[in-house]
């Protein structure tokens, strides 16, 4: 059990991916002594995906902060509506306004090459093992094997689905881009950054900076839980 003294974190894993992509995060965040949990989701449907997120909020303390990586920041914009979230992190992660859906803030910017690699079949999304080095192609062979090992695959309609609520617009937010992503247009990153006014920080990333970059991922994590604890306690 936690005696809490800062944020719990959420962590919210976009396509393609489960929980186990914050893996060398995690660790370290609990020594610090954040509670972390993972919102294990199937990608069956974005209400249910947030629904889901919001669970994983009530079994941590609060307040907390969601993390969302890719299409997991899909989930936390509107997740984060949520009384008990006091902050966000954004991972080269999409962040639909009011009136956009995921794959309509795709649209607004050029396709990437990842989706040569992909495959429709029984009405889920799949990864092709092809087009692994579009996702994380700096990381080492083994974690690149294990990183398409785990992949969980959409289905086919998920990043058309919307779900009301925008925490962006009224939360604290950071946002990491990874200027050598080949999954979500970098511009696209720079894009959501700047019009939600987060705290911007770039990194020489494949789309998993999580995974590559872990230390500077856990730098920026590690900056939004200060400055998110820091308002909740003199709130008090």
């Amino acid at each position: 059990m936690f005696a809490q003294n800062q944020p719990s974190i959420v962590f919210c894993h976009g396509l393609w991916a489960d929980g186990s992509c914050f893996s060398k995060l995690i660790p370290a965040l609990r020594a610090d002594g954040h509670e972390v949990i993972t919102a294990e989701y199937g990608l069956d449907s974005h209400p249910g995906d947030v629904d889901c997120t919001i669970r994983a909020l009530g079994r941590v303390s609060s307040p907390a902060i969601l993390v969302g990586h890719s299409y997991g920041g899909s989930v936390v914009t509107a997740a984060g509506t949520d009384d008990r979230v006091a902050g966000l992190v954004y991972i080269a992660a999409l962040a639909p306004d009011e009136d956009e859906t995921s794959q309509g803030q795709l649209d607004k910017f050029p396709s990437t090459d990842v989706f040569a690699h992909i495959e429709v079949a029984d009405g889920r999304v799949w990864l092709l093992e092809s087009g692994i080095d579009c996702f994380c192609g700096d990381l080492a062979a083994d974690e690149k094997e294990i990183v398409w090992a785990t992949a969980m695959s959409p289905v086919a309609d998920l990043l058309n689905q919307k779900v009301a609520g925008v925490a962006w617009r009224s939360k604290p937010t950071a946002y990491i881009v990874a200027d050598n992503d080949r999954t979500v247009h970098p511009d696209l990153e720079r894009s959501a950054a700047s019009r939600m006014g987060a705290s911007t920080y770039n990194v020489d990333s494949s789309h998993v900076s999580m995974l590559s970059h872990p230390e500077l991922v856990l730098d920026v994590i590690r900056t939004a839980s200060k400055a998110v604890w820091g308002s909740a306690t003199a709130a008090l």
